[in-house]
């Protein structure tokens, strides 16, 4: 039977399966730990404690919250032995249907060969399950040392990222040796250089500084990275640099010739 779930139905009605529902279809069927507060990174303490900081979580749709830094104790090692146990968030439904979610060290079995992660929970509550394990951390030991934590989720980055992502910007470049411009893109980091021109002159290049400059907000993030080659009648390559600064390789060959180019950018997204 149908039922509204963001509406006023005059009595309690609105549940928590509800809600994970609607997180899950949001977000996606997996698990993520937010991009607010610490992230729940960890530190070691000790060679038996570790400390998860605040942070944010949702596992199958479940909102967990960790407001304050938490310690968790990890099993001794043993002299001559090795052991994976992992860090997770779990997840229970108890007695007339009480849900609780935990931060829980599941001890990996020891062994002198290569050690192999803890089984943990794995049915969805979506799916009917009442327990559940998020993995956090995986935590290696050798003999009584415990070695770097490995993360192993995934940080669900926010909607503002994805929107930048998109955001398209666009200009014209003036192309050396040449009175045409060229169409250049941005969409999100990434810049795309195309289009047609004509040469007006002709002349070995062997590495040699334009004075057309790349506009900020379109820069390469990396040297040397190749940003308008053309072909056509002539072989001729400019490579743009952060500062904007353009060095040149090949011949326009006074030719008509066509543009490709692709490459990233760490610049601010120029203003609309």
């Amino acid at each position: 039977m149908v039922e509204l779930v963001t509406g006023h139905a005059g009595k309690a009605h609105a549940t928590a399966e509800q809600a994970a529902g609607l997180n899950a279809g949001i977000l996606g069927l997996d698990d993520y730990v937010l991009n607010v507060h610490d992230k729940l990174k960890i530190t070691v303490v000790s060679a038996n404690k570790v400390t998860i900081g605040t942070g944010e979580l949702v596992m199958q749709g479940r909102h967990v919250s960790q407001g304050t830094p938490e310690d968790l104790i990890v099993t001794n090692g043993s002299q001559g032995q090795k052991r994976n146990d992992l860090i997770v968030c779990r997840y229970a439904k108890g007695s007339q249907s009480v849900e609780s979610a935990k931060l829980v060290v599941v001890r990996g079995t020891p062994t002198t060969g290569t050690p192999a992660d803890p089984a943990v929970n794995t049915t969805s509550p979506l799916d009917g399950g009442t327990t559940y394990d998020m993995p956090l951390y995986r935590i290696p030991l050798d003999g009584i040392t415990i070695g770097t934590p490995v993360p192993l989720f995934n940080v669900l980055k926010p909607m503002s990222d994805v929107w930048d992502s998109l955001t398209q910007r666009s200009t014209t470049w003036r192309v050396p040796y040449s009175s045409d411009s060229i169409l250049l893109t941005r969409i999100g980091d990434i810049c795309f250089m195309g289009g047609n021109v004509k040469f007006n002159s002709s002349g070995q290049n062997n590495y040699t500084k334009a004075q057309e400059k790349l506009p900020e907000g379109y820069r390469p993030v990396i040297a040397n990275t190749p940003v308008a080659v053309f072909g056509g009648e002539t072989t001729f390559i400019c490579y743009g640099e952060a500062n904007g600064t353009v060095t040149m390789l090949g011949n326009p060959n006074s030719a008509y010739a066509g543009c490709t180019g692709v490459w990233r950018t760490a610049d601010p997204m120029p203003a609309a």
